[in-house]
């Protein structure tokens, strides 16, 4: 049995356990639920699971759609990202891992230090007060924009060009150490997938190698730090297990029926709405203080 065949074992066990405590948390709250813009917050959810399939990435879309509608309050969009989102990432990484080799000590040792970094992100996230998340989620998305605008041009080290299906010695603690970091900033609202595949090509991997490492991360990291969202109470109750249901559909559907689109243009788009959502985020901060 591989490596990556062990990891999606463990990895949907590990699915099962993290959505019987949504669904138990769910319940014992079920006269509290605000089904408020349901609708709307499923649709978002399959929307930007499909675009997240296919590389683009789903928590600025999310956050972004979500901020302009006002359907989920800015306190609760980092648990919500990390909670609804946890399962749909998890058919990804299934889809991925499956299709794509790669070495696997890097793949398991970079997966584990993602998953102590979300840990310990979503503590200090979850007790954070609104205006310092407002704060975050606007650089988050600044952030993203860049590196996503440096990705669809080959700025910086998404212009190197790497082979390698693998990493050893100190490559190999650098690439463990960098997600480790970025499983942190991930429950922060930064999504990982364009970051994690700015080292990957930085540590001269090729460049198919950062998929596996990226949406495995992600399958293992939000559910292991949505469930100390779930305990906290951050996140959307009402919608959430509507949005998983959705978000699983939208990945199955880019993942077997859309073999290709022509995302350039909208990559800048989205890059546009998350400056522009960026700039809501600091303002609204700037007003509450």
């Amino acid at each position: 049995m591989s490596a990556a065949t062990v990891l999606l074992i463990i990895m949907w066990i590990f699915a099962a356990v993290f959505f019987v405590v949504l669904v138990k948390d769910v319940i014992v709250h079920k006269n509290e639920l605000d089904k408020s813009k349901m609708g709307f917050n499923v649709i978002v959810s399959m929307v930007a699971n499909f675009f997240d399939t296919l590389g683009i990435g789903s928590y600025a879309i999310a956050t972004s759609a979500w901020k302009f509608n006002k359907s989920i309050k800015d306190d609760l969009i980092p648990g919500t990202l990390n909670v609804a989102f946890g399962i749909p990432i998890c058919v990804e990484a299934t889809i991925t891992m499956t299709r794509i080799e790669m070495d696997s000590l890097t793949l398991v040792l970079m997966i584990a230090a993602a998953i102590v970094g979300s840990i310990l992100g979503a503590k200090i996230i979850s007790r954070m007060d609104i205006m310092k998340i407002r704060v975050i989620m606007g650089v988050a998305l600044i952030l993203v924009a860049i590196i996503t605008l440096c990705k669809i041009n080959g700025v910086g080290p998404f212009g190197i060009l790497g082979t390698a299906r693998g990493l050893t010695g100190g490559l190999l603690v650098a690439g463990v150490v960098a997600n480790f970091i970025l499983g942190i900033l991930m429950t922060a609202g930064i999504g990982l997938y364009a970051p994690c595949m700015a080292v990957v090509l930085l540590l001269g991997m090729s460049a198919d190698v950062a998929f596996p490492v990226m949406m495995g991360s992600c399958a293992y990291l939000c559910p292991a730090c949505g469930i100390t969202f779930i305990k906290e109470g951050k996140y959307n109750r009402a919608a959430t297990i509507p949005m998983i249901i959705s978000g699983a559909i939208g990945v199955l559907i880019a993942g077997f029926i859309v073999t290709g689109l022509p995302l350039t243009v909208l990559t800048y788009l989205v890059c546009v709405v998350m400056v522009i959502c960026a700039i809501l985020f600091f303002h609204d901060a700037r007003k509450q203080k």
